[in-house]
């Protein structure tokens, strides 16, 4: 009987979020922002700790820095249904930062990797890793450490039985290189957004991108924006139409999406209801700034779970996820 119901691998740090900012900034002049949030930040850390929030029994493996920000990141991400696993850290290791600048529909970021980029396979405990019947890893081309042993790690948690998924978020090199195409042949739920999807298959729309995707990952479900998201899945596509909000921050909205997604997949509700699910919970993440500040208010997460009983409400999970396409 696993332990979890799904483990996240990767990385954990703080968002320091300063709003109010012009696009164009000029140099060696100090700039006044007018409001300042700290929360809890990093694609892998938003993933888990919302999908404890909606009820998922998770664990996450991560790497910190011996450092007063490494204790915030921890205390941040110590969520409801959430175990931590992490080595520790020696004392020159740094916790990782990202500075966003929002701009109305665009915005800055600004990242320093810190320990994020040196966690390694051998920093993963591998009885913890199997504890759970799925296995998530979000930002593959930050966490460069972690490249060279990966798809030895798929493979043998795949022995194991467990199903894997995976969003590489953006490349910062743009080359979407190794180890990414022998980890798509391995994965069995990917989960780009739709610039994500055309760049790592060179295509220039979505369709194309689809059907390059479609021929080696089960399950794709890609995020549209205000457009909602669509899923492809034995040749078979499925879209879901988004949750009209006015965002107050879309921070963390995507790592969001997952979480709802995922919640529904693993629970073995069929993909339609895996999008919508994911729609909802994304849209409700961009209702306080940061990436986890709405899954904190516990009112907000009850009216999100009673909107969609099915796929965030108690029961027992399924033991089957949705691999198939609704018929």
């Amino acid at each position: 009987m696993a332990q979890f119901d799904i483990v996240v691998a990767g990385e954990i740090n703080l968002d320091l979020i300063l709003y109010g900012l012009p696009e164009q900034m000029a140099v060696d002049r100090e700039l006044l922002g007018n409001q300042f949030s700290l929360t809890l930040g990093s694609s892998s850390a938003i993933l888990a700790y919302n999908l404890g929030a909606l009820g998922a029994k998770v664990g996450f493996a991560t790497k910190v820095g011996a450092d007063p920000l490494g204790q915030i990141a921890l205390d941040l991400a110590a969520g409801p249904n959430i175990t931590l696993s992490h080595p520790g850290a020696s004392a020159h290791d740094r916790t990782g930062v990202t500075l966003l600048l929002p701009h109305g529909k665009t915005r800055h970021i600004l990242t320093y990797l810190g320990v994020m980029a040196e966690m390694t396979v051998k920093d993963l405990d591998m009885a913890f890793l199997t504890s759970g019947r799925h296995f998530h890893l979000s930002s593959l081309f930050l966490m460069k450490g972690l490249h060279a042993d990966l798809p030895r790690l798929f493979r043998e948690l795949k022995a194991r039985g467990l199903t894997l998924s995976l969003d590489t978020n953006d490349d910062p090199d743009d080359r979407w290189g190794e180890p990414l195409g022998e980890l798509l042949g391995l994965i069995d739920v990917l989960l780009p957004n739709e610039d994500e999807a055309k760049r790592m298959t060179g295509t220039d729309d979505l369709d194309s991108a689809l059907e390059v995707l479609a021929r080696q990952v089960p399950v794709v479900a890609v995020k549209c924006g205000r457009r909602g998201s669509i899923v492809q899945a034995r040749g078979k596509r499925y879209s879901a139409a988004a949750v009209h909000v006015e965002p107050v921050d879309t921070v963390g909205a995507g790592d969001s999406f997952n979480a709802g997604f995922l919640r529904a997949y693993l629970r073995g509700l069929p993909l339609e209801e895996c999008l919508a699910a994911g729609n909802a919970a994304g849209a409700l993440s961009t209702q306080r700034p940061g990436g986890t500040e709405v899954f904190r208010d516990e009112a907000l997460v009850a009216r999100l779970i009673g909107e969609h009983p099915n796929a965030f409400g108690p029961g027992p999970d399924s033991r089957q996820p949705a691999a198939q396409p609704v018929r």
